[in-house]
């Protein structure tokens, strides 16, 4: 039988420092239908209940916000996701915030907890905060920490809350599998905005980060023919994209946390189809676009319309 794209929409944008980025599925659909495109006709789509109400409520967890909730959402896009995947069909993610990334990659383990899963994260930051290490306390900044079930206790700093330990706990042990992906399954693309105990686990860890300019000097292809060797043990890959590994002065301000000297939306098409010449994605997500902080009305939605469109295409789904 064969696939179905489905796109799972996830509006939550609790996990981020700032609000506007559960209108970033809107956004998109809005540049489909301003650049004449039924691309939102073509294909069913599923919707998840979000708790972006939490914003209003008192907060009780400085470091790891409103994480009982994330938690809540993290867990229905997994099993949504997971569902997707055992109907083999093919999860395509427009989230609000980059914390969703847990709940997809979540979802994709579940459902095929043999495989060996990798990731390729195209971001401007590394996401590998934990509540013990996070200077900020947004949960955007955690997903892939979570997901590689890792705390890096060698750089605490925080003490945390019982209810903060709890829900962390929850969080990296969704499905009741921990970790879901190993360090050295994952590979960087653009990643230019980091703390030092994010360098610090990189660096441990082995990971690889593919900096714009090491793709630029090296080469497009030959980086990302690098990274798939990387990958090759690996049984199915997810890609996850966060609109603020491009070009902030270039493209646009519309993303919670926008990072200049990025890529251009061409190099993260190059990027994602070269990924998907490998026959072994499994899923693909898009996050973080914040129309309320566009600064050049609602380039930043049709820009990851554009990306969205083009690798659709090579899906051949």
């Amino acid at each position: 039988m064969m696939k179905e794209l489905i796109i799972i929409k996830n509006r939550s944008d609790i996990g981020a420092g700032t609000r506007g980025s559960d209108m970033g599925v809107d956004a998109i659909e809005i540049a489909a239908i301003n650049a004449n495109s039924d691309y939102f006709n073509k294909y069913e789509s599923i919707e998840i209940e979000s708790e972006n109400e939490a914003v209003y409520l008192k907060q009780t967890t400085p470091y790891a916000k409103r994480i009982g909730k994330v938690l809540e959402v993290c867990k229905r896009l997994s099993n949504a996701v997971k569902k997707c995947v055992e109907a083999n069909n093919f999860p395509l993610v427009l989230s609000g915030d980059h914390s969703s990334a847990l709940g997809t990659i979540s979802g994709i383990k579940c459902a095929t907890p043999q495989k060996r899963l990798g990731v390729v994260w195209v971001d401007a930051h590394g996401d590998l905060h934990s509540p013990y290490t996070t200077p900020s306390g947004n949960i955007h900044g955690m997903p892939l920490a979570a997901a590689l079930a890792d705390d890096n206790l060698d750089r605490k700093v925080n003490e945390v809350t019982e209810e903060t330990h709890e829900n962390w706990e929850g969080m990296k042990t969704i499905g009741g599998i921990a970790p879901k992906v190993q360090h050295k399954d994952v590979v960087l693309f653009g990643v230019r905005d980091t703390e030092e105990p994010e360098d610090y686990s990189i660096e441990k860890n082995g990971m690889k980060n593919y900096k714009v300019e090491e793709v630029r000097y090296r080469g497009l292809e030959v980086c990302v023919n690098e990274a798939l060797e990387r990958l090759s043990d690996c049984d199915h890959i997810y890609i996850s994209f966060d609109v603020d590994v491009l070009d902030c002065d270039l493209i646009s301000k519309g993303t919670g946390t926008p990072v200049s000297k990025g890529f251009d939306q061409h190099e993260v098409k190059q990027i994602i189809n070269q990924i998907i010449e490998s026959k072994k994605v499994a899923c693909i997500e898009i996050v973080e676009v914040n129309p309320t902080l566009d600064n050049k009305g609602n380039v930043m939605a049709e820009t990851a319309f554009d990306v969205l469109q083009d690798v659709t295409k090579n899906l051949k789904i």
